[in-house]
């Protein structure tokens, strides 16, 4: 079985410090909080980075300055969000492919957000797609729905993205997939063969599903920007504590862990 990639998803864009007092803002926060899960085990951190008022932001300079000093304290892969928050619009959620990161995400369709709506229109994904493509950039699928692995193939089928892909399936959001055993289930075998992908449970769904991944031969995401909690009623004392537990997991059932250069080449992730 391939070694255990670990993702952090540091900040996420609708998390508040009312919620979670110890989520990292700031640039300088969010380096740290990257360095601090790299120690712990992650060799991928997942970024939405955040204005001088802690509001959810796509600015490159933002971006560019977060990327910056993760790279000064270690060899993590940077992943920035190309999601954004809802409200964000597509050229704005682009803006971090500009700095030719490593990978991005590339939500894969459109799907209801809690109250809101998160719209992937076809022209957003071949947009996002190819200009990933042309700057060597290797998306990661996030797949809030079944349906959206159908739109991911497409890409593939239209010159857009080359196989194998890797996904990301996004479950237990409010308005999307649920969190059951079964639909990971559902969408681990619906992948193409030779997909590597990663399951990032939301809130209480986050802990069994990661364990499910581990079995599986999948990957793993945890981080504020999915759950805020250790347990139940318990906020967890930082990004680096959720990775930590998955480590000792992933331990007691015989997996190892993927340091980022072996994630670069499960993933095959050309360094530019």
């Amino acid at each position: 079985m391939e070694k255990l990639i670990i993702t952090a998803a540091l900040t996420g864009a609708e998390v508040t410090r009312e919620t979670q007092p110890n989520l990292p803002i700031t640039p300088d926060e969010i380096a740290e909080a990257a360095y601090q899960c790299y120690l712990a085990g992650a060799s991928i951190v997942h970024i939405h980075a955040r204005d001088q008022e802690g509001n959810p932001t796509q600015s490159y300079e933002v971006y560019k300055e977060i990327k910056e000093k993760i790279e000064a304290k270690c060899n993590i892969i940077f992943q920035p969000s190309t999601g954004g928050a809802v409200w964000h619009g597509p050229e704005e959620r682009l803006q971090p492919v500009e700095l030719k990161p490593e990978m991005a995400t590339l939500s894969c369709g459109t799907c209801n957000f809690g109250s809101d709506v998160f719209m992937n229109s076809e022209e957003y994904m071949e947009k996002f797609a190819s200009r990933m493509k042309e700057l060597g950039v290797k998306p990661e699928m996030e797949i809030f729905e079944r349906g959206m692995i159908e739109n991911a193939k497409k890409l593939v089928k239209k010159g857009l993205a080359e196989a194998p892909l890797h996904f990301d399936f996004v479950l237990g959001v409010p308005g999307a997939c649920p969190a059951t055993p079964e639909d990971l289930l559902h969408m681990v075998n619906a992948v193409p063969e030779a997909s590597t992908w990663t399951v990032a449970g939301i809130g209480r769904h986050e802990l069994p599903l990661a364990t499910m991944a581990i079995l599986l031969g999948g990957h793993v995401r945890v981080g504020f920007e999915d759950n805020v909690y250790y347990s139940k009623g318990q906020l967890a004392k930082s990004n680096a504590e959720l990775v930590e537990r998955i480590v000792r997991i992933a331990k007691e059932l015989d997996r190892e862990i993927a340091t980022p250069d072996e994630t670069r080449k499960i993933l095959d992730i050309v360094r530019g």
